[in-house]
């Protein structure tokens, strides 16, 4: 049955039927209650396509997102996904990720945002200073950043706790007697990076502790930057006791450099990294940050965006999730060793 037919069975114009299937405001309550219960009995089905045209919406989500040859790899990012993809599901939506280059990525947004190509947007990898969030915001388009950002209005944003899950990761090292502690850190105009080297900071000075700016190294993100940032430290006299680094990415490559220096990780230097490694680094149970439950933070982020688009005001729609220490075995009591 289509909804000429409801209309007719009903003794009612085709426009109260829809407005009242759709819940508009100026359809009594008696008159929707009618409808939805005659609906219901006739086993009618909306037309999904008919029913978004309708609304002025696509019935798609969308993600731009300058994509890294590691990011086909990263197993956080794809579980995210996979969350969102499978939330969508359930409710007849699509996600669309747009991968671009970093130069293109403003223009993308741009262009998706006049030709109303998306009802919403997640925006990943949020920097301090984001032109992105803040188009969006001027555009008054609906999104959900992943993570937040500086911006003097409000906007509905998706995080984990980035100065709580350091702070529990100094704590530990502290506790075990470390007080040279290197930082590796992903380049800091990514407000994540930021947070997590600021809660550093902020814990090494309660603990009295100076910094050594040796042992502050940034723009890592990937194997590589990982694996040169750990060789760089290693070269240090004196080397670091305790080494956390921000992202699992370039953890990988800073976990390689260590077993390839032949150290003995978690008795001459413990390391803590942000993010889980399990599918990357077998055999070896890494202490990490962890954030737990990546699939339904993906589907949490979707339920945001859908009820922004449903008209809840982006100030009511704010989620920092809390970071969790997962024990391993990369991480031991300070051991006193000479100057290397």
């Amino acid at each position: 049955m289509n909804l000429a037919h409801l209309a007719n069975h009903l003794g009612m114009s085709k426009t109260t039927v829809s407005r009242a299937l759709n819940g508009y405001p100026e359809v009594n309550v008696r008159t929707r209650e009618r409808v939805l219960k005659a609906a219901k009995e006739v086993g009618y089905q909306p037309n999904p396509m008919a029913r978004s045209l309708a609304l002025g919406r696509t019935n798609v989500f969308g993600i731009i997102y300058p994509l890294q040859p590691a990011d086909l790899g990263d197993s956080m990012f794809l579980e995210v996904m996979a969350g969102m993809s499978a939330a969508l599901e359930e409710v007849s939506k699509s996600l669309i990720i747009a991968p671009v280059s970093p130069a293109a990525e403003q223009r993308s947004y741009q262009q998706i945002v006049r030709g109303r190509r998306v009802d919403g947007l997640v925006v990943g990898r949020t920097l301090v200073r984001d032109e992105r969030i803040a188009f969006l915001s001027k555009a008054k388009f609906p999104f959900v950043a992943h993570g937040r950002t500086e911006l003097n209005a409000p906007y509905a944003w998706f995080d984990y706790d980035n100065e709580a899950g350091i702070r529990m990761a100094m704590e530990r090292l502290l506790g075990l007697g470390h007080q040279r502690v290197a930082l590796i850190s992903a380049p800091l105009e990514l407000n994540f990076a930021r947070q997590r080297k600021d809660s550093f900071t902020a814990c090494m000075s309660a603990a009295g502790l100076g910094i050594d700016t040796r042992y502050l190294i940034d723009n890592t993100l990937d194997r590589r930057s990982g694996h040169q940032a750990m060789q760089q430290l290693l070269a240090c006299s004196p080397r670091p006791t305790a080494v956390i680094v921000d992202n699992h990415l370039s953890g990988v490559g800073a976990m390689r450099a260590l077993l390839d220096a032949g150290v003995e990780i978690g008795k001459e230097i413990s390391v803590i990294v942000w993010g889980n490694m399990a599918d990357t680094l077998s055999g070896i149970n890494v202490t990490t940050v962890d954030q737990p439950d990546p699939r339904r933070a993906g589907a949490r982020m979707v339920a945001m965006l859908q009820s922004l688009v449903e008209g809840t005001p982006a100030s009511e729609l704010h989620e920092l999730w809390q970071p969790i220490l997962l024990e391993g075995t990369t991480v031991g009591p300070v051991r006193q060793v000479a100057p290397k």
